[in-house]
């Protein structure tokens, strides 16, 4: 069997949906395994350029199976608008399969993310307002709605009356708005659930069959190791497993499935969010950078806002590949770099107790230092290049050291948004 996780190393937007993209060729299917539509993979491709917020990255290619896991959000809206805009553009109707275990996020959940986000002000851990927390609390705490259940008009009228009784309590002792009825929510939900049933089934029993018959498998992760609520920046992370170890259970696979964890990373550093971000440049650096970065600039595909950057963060890096268990690398955007004389890396951060070179926890994080090693610019446009040896001798020499500081093999470096743009070493 050959299931290769595509997973984030950093704080997400690394360029994992170009990866999934260009490899989704040579796959059976497409798998989303975590996450909503709360991040975005912007692929360029032949039928243009797009942003996805839930569809799975292989949507463009028709020989493949694209599956919305269990352990996703699906946001009903978002899926089916994001089909009427590919169908719009011309790109033929994927085949596309949503897990009946697959819970949804619902208008109460977006309205939670908003009133809570004012409610914090300045305080307030960067949400996308998409509804991610409120649907994951409500997951594990057993009021969630499930795909099947659209399929079941009462019982999803009894799901909703109980997730409210506790919701409403909140709406207007917490935040002074008026409460919610279950019945004025059905209409909505039984609609687009008209539209999705055909979709609807079971997924878990599909891949399995799949891995037993050894078929290629992608499995797409959603944002980055750093904005795990376990091993990332907590508290200010997203609110599922951003992990590979978790994409087994978020696709309904055996864990020992999956045979190969390819992480990805810029040849910089980015994120879109609050908290802390060591490397981070300010002003007229990060502007410049921010302007050459990808296709239309360092900025966030579902929020619009401008992503913090830095100068590639080896320490952050290394130890989002570890928790990822990368077995490969990507480094993306390598062309991006082209302008610069010399190219700062973070190899380890000033603290208190001294330079470490380990990743440590968020109060610690808060107040590090970058310690930077410079090297060498290369000056050129590498764009077209599409082998390694081809590479200016400083570019290469770059990608060698970021190699040896994270310690995991870079397999395939991106030098460009196209799919095209693509050197395998």
């Amino acid at each position: 069997m050959t299931v290769t996780a595509i997973v984030g190393a950093n704080w997400g937007d690394e360029g994992k949906g170009k990866m999934t993209d260009a490899w989704a060729a040579q796959s059976s299917y497409v798998v989303r395994f975590q996450g909503g539509s709360n991040a975005g993979h912007t692929i360029i491709n032949d039928f243009g350029k797009f942003a996805l917020h839930m569809l799975p990255s292989g949507v463009f290619n028709p020989n493949v199976t694209n599956v919305i896991g269990p352990g996703t959000a699906l946001d009903m809206g978002v899926l089916l608008d994001e089909l009427k805009a590919l169908s719009a553009r011309g790109v033929p109707t994927p085949k596309l399969i949503i897990s009946d275990r697959a819970q949804i996020v619902l208008p109460v959940h977006r309205l939670f993310d908003e009133l809570e986000e004012e409610r914090l002000g300045s305080n307030s851990f960067g949400s996308t307002r998409r509804g991610i927390a409120p649907f994951y609390a409500d997951k594990y705490t057993k009021l969630g709605i499930q795909a099947a259940d659209l399929l079941e008009p009462a019982r999803l009228l009894k799901r909703l009356e109980r997730l409210l009784e506790s919701k409403n309590v909140l709406l207007q002792h917490l935040y002074g708005q008026p409460p919610m009825q279950a019945k004025d929510l059905l209409p909505e939900l039984l609609e687009q659930a008209k539209l999705l049933a055909p979709y609807i089934g079971d997924t878990a029993s599909l891949l399995q069959k799949a891995c037993i018959h050894g078929e290629p498998i992608l499995l797409e992760g959603q944002l980055g190791a750093l904005r795990d609520p376990d091993h990332g920046i907590y508290p200010f992370t997203t609110s599922s497993s951003t992990l590979a170890g978790f994409a087994a259970v978020g696709a309904g696979i055996p864990p020992y499935a999956i045979q190969q964890v390819v992480a990805v990373t810029k040849a910089y550093s980015s994120c879109v969010g609050a908290g802390p971000f060591v490397s981070e440049l300010h002003g007229a650096q990060a502007e410049e950078l921010r302007k050459r970065g990808g296709d239309a600039g360092e900025y966030g595909v579902t929020t619009g806002r401008p992503r913090r950057v830095g100068w590639f963060n080896a320490v952050a890096t290394r130890y989002g590949c570890r928790l990822q268990g990368a077995t490969s690398v990507v480094l993306t955007n390598l062309d991006v770099l082209g302008y610069l004389d010399e190219i700062p890396v973070c190899v380890g951060y000033e603290t208190d107790e001294g330079i470490i070179d380990c990743f440590p926890i968020t109060s610690r994080l808060e107040e590090a230092k970058p310690v930077y090693k410079s090297m060498p610019g290369w000056k050129s446009n590498i764009s077209d290049i599409r082998q390694f040896d081809d590479l200016p001798l400083a570019a290469q020499k770059y990608v060698e050291f970021v190699e040896s500081e994270i310690g995991v093999p870079i397999a395939t470096i991106s030098v460009g948004p196209r799919r095209d743009q693509v050197i395998a070493r």
